[in-house]
């Protein structure tokens, strides 16, 4: 890309695969194939066009998360865990950035429960009014909003804000909510073994 286009001020990183096994079911493969895409991919676009950006105090980074990030989800150990890396690197970039006064970059962090891909076929929330599964094209629009508002983090939906409080809550509550919503048994209908 940037020997056929150039540099790029605005980077959205979108990749992520979901195996959707139980972590003892997941060979080293598994977690490797989903790091590679999930994280590595990003680190190595981040890197590609970050430089030039920082060169000119210009740009925008998007990454996309996902809710799975902010907390360790049923079925999603390898997807949780390289979504938790994209967070945490995109944290560290926007830290880097502001304290060299490259107040030109800006960082979004996009972190959606599920949106009706290839990735989600299968999935169905059973709690929509609080957790809908969104349509692509509804994602995007909201996305192009975060990016032309430059909002540091977008949750879709805004139920996923809850996730974060997650250090605030005793354990024992947090998989009372996963259950509420029926996490567990939405995944084992779309992932589980026929």
């Amino acid at each position: 890309v940037r020997k056929e286009v150039g540099d790029v001020t605005i980077l959205i990183n979108n990749a992520g695969i979901l195996i959707g096994k139980k972590f003892c079911e997941l060979t080293d493969e598994d977690f490797e194939k989903t790091f590679r895409i999930n994280f590595f991919a990003q680190v190595w676009t981040c890197k590609a066009f970050l430089p030039a950006m920082v060169a000119c105090n210009r740009g925008h980074l998007i990454s996309t998360a996902s809710g799975a990030g902010l907390l360790g989800l049923y079925m999603q150990s390898d997807y949780s865990a390289s979504k938790s890396a994209v967070i945490g690197m995109m944290e560290a970039i926007n830290s880097e950035l502001y304290h060299g006064g490259k107040h030109g970059i800006k960082t979004t962090i996009v972190c959606p429960y599920f949106i009706s891909t290839g990735l989600s076929k299968g999935f169905k929330s059973a709690k929509p009014c609080l957790l809908p599964v969104y349509d692509p094209d509804y994602a995007a629009s909201r996305i192009v909003d975060a990016i032309k508002k430059e909002k540091n983090y977008l949750f879709m939906p805004p139920a996923v804000y809850l996730l974060g409080l997650k250090i605030l809550l005793p354990r024992k509550a947090v998989l009372f909510l996963e259950s509420y919503v029926k996490f567990p048994e939405s995944m084992e209908e779309a992932f589980g073994r026929k």
